[in-house]
């Protein structure tokens, strides 16, 4: 069944596929296009440098209406990240638009990953490190960084 935010996120499996942004990847589900597995790979000179992090994006029939809503798998010490893993960010709340497609979105969630937005912290200890203790935030976020490439490591071996 061929709906509009079918149609739409097809089109962005094409750009995500033939011009992907640096840095970011995704691709539905085999038997569900509602339904994305996506990666974004730490930025360059930044505490998430070279982190592998996963996310899942769950879409819905009023895509692009209405944004999608995002998650990291991957265990995230940032100020915007619940414990849960989803996320505390403007576009994929209050300042959502129709013209974001999921590589604007994914773009956005790695810019947020070094620019983040202490004034509505999703994760008030990892706010607080960043605001007075950064070493120690950044020690701690280079364990997520370690621990995002154990999970690599889990799925090869349960493959």
């Amino acid at each position: 069944m061929s709906t509009p935010a079918r149609r739409r996120l097809m089109r962005d499996f094409k750009r995500m596929q033939q011009d992907a942004p640096s840095g970011v990847s995704a691709s539905p589900l085999p038997d569900n296009v509602m339904s994305w597995n996506a990666v974004i790979i730490g930025p360059a000179d930044t505490p998430f440098e070279d982190g592998t992090f996963r996310l899942v994006l769950q879409f819905d029939e009023q895509y692009p209406n209405k944004p999608p809503t995002v998650k990291f798998t991957s265990e995230m010490f940032h100020p915007n990240v619940y414990a849960s893993g989803e996320l505390c960010l403007d576009i994929l709340q209050n300042r959502w638009s129709p013209t974001y497609d999921v590589a604007s979105i994914l773009t956005s969630v790695q810019s947020l990953l070094n620019d983040p937005n202490i004034s509505s912290p999703a994760n008030v200890e990892a706010a607080n490190l960043y605001k007075d203790h950064r070493s120690q935030y950044v020690k701690r976020v280079k364990q997520t960084v370690e621990t995002s490439w154990n999970e690599d490591e889990l799925e090869e071996d349960e493959e």
